[in-house]
């Protein structure tokens, strides 16, 4: 199968996950997590929803108001599956989850590749299928994270999920300091990154638009070193602009001015 990389990081992620939160105590499923208003209950209870509601299951029913968290359309699916959550405990949560991602493993693997090219609605607008799947395991992995981080457990053994999501991230660097950024022309980035998946990433703004380039001999306007960790929990929203800027593992060489605006745009996920 053509895309058996998305089904084993999505697999990968959701068994750590169950592993990670079998056996706990309900005042581990309250603990709070960096989402806004969320516990660990409730992004187990967000993961298993749309998982859910992909497989075709009737979205629970909500007529109240919505917490000041929830911005879009998206948002307030999402918190159908957490407000209906809350109802039940966070072993019931959990065994919904891992029920509902075995269902969603079974379906994928049994798509053809037809079916994972066929564009059609996603949390992003109209995307491949499989795009719409990468998206799953970025949203899966970052909630993972978010739930090693509420209960005080980081790890550094990351995983598929960390590649894809490093990758999902590095491909929007482009619409972060041409777009979100709208850096000056002529402007050369260089980001270094540490870490297990190190990489050296160049970035130049030409014709009012960013493009990745392969290497420069010209000094980089601003040069910003910082670990793969700090680097996607900034993409992710997890930090602050100001704490990735002022963490001692990152390094800023050339324009201060520049180096804030790229913290600040950074953050993408919604």
């Amino acid at each position: 199968m053509a895309y058996e990389w998305i089904v084993e990081a999505l697999e990968e992620t959701w068994l750590a996950t169950e592993s990670l939160l079998t056996g706990r105590t309900e005042e581990a499923f309250d603990a709070m997590t960096p989402c806004p208003g969320w516990s660990v209950k409730d992004v187990l209870s967000h993961l298993y929803g749309f998982e859910a509601m992909l497989s075709g299951e009737q979205a629970p029913t909500y007529s109240g108001s919505y917490p000041d968290y929830v911005k879009n359309p998206v948002g307030e699916l999402n918190e159908l599956y957490v407000i209906e959550g809350r109802r039940h405990s966070g072993s019931d949560v959990l065994q919904k989850f891992s029920a509902s991602c075995l269902r969603s493993l079974e379906r994928l693997r049994h798509l053809s590749n037809a079916e994972w090219e066929r564009v059609g609605w996603s949390p992003e607008g109209d995307r491949p299928y499989y795009r719409f799947m990468e998206t799953r395991v970025l949203d899966s992995w970052i909630h993972l994270q978010d739930i090693r981080d509420a209960l005080l457990e980081p790890a550094d053994d990351l995983g598929a999920g960390e590649e894809i999501v490093l990758n999902r991230f590095e491909a929007a660097l482009p619409y972060i300091v041409g777009k979100k950024m709208q850096a000056p022309e002529g402007t050369l980035l260089q980001i270094n990154l540490s870490g297990r998946l190190a990489r050296v990433i160049f970035l130049e703004v030409s014709e009012a638009r960013a493009h990745a380039v392969t290497m420069s001999e010209q000094v980089p306007d601003l040069e910003l070193t910082t670990p793969v960790a700090l680097f996607w929990r900034r993409a992710a929203g997890r930090i602050s602009a100001d704490s990735f800027l002022e963490a001692s593992a990152t390094d800023v060489q050339g324009s201060k001015s520049l180096a804030t605006a790229f913290s600040e745009a950074l953050a993408i996920m919604i």
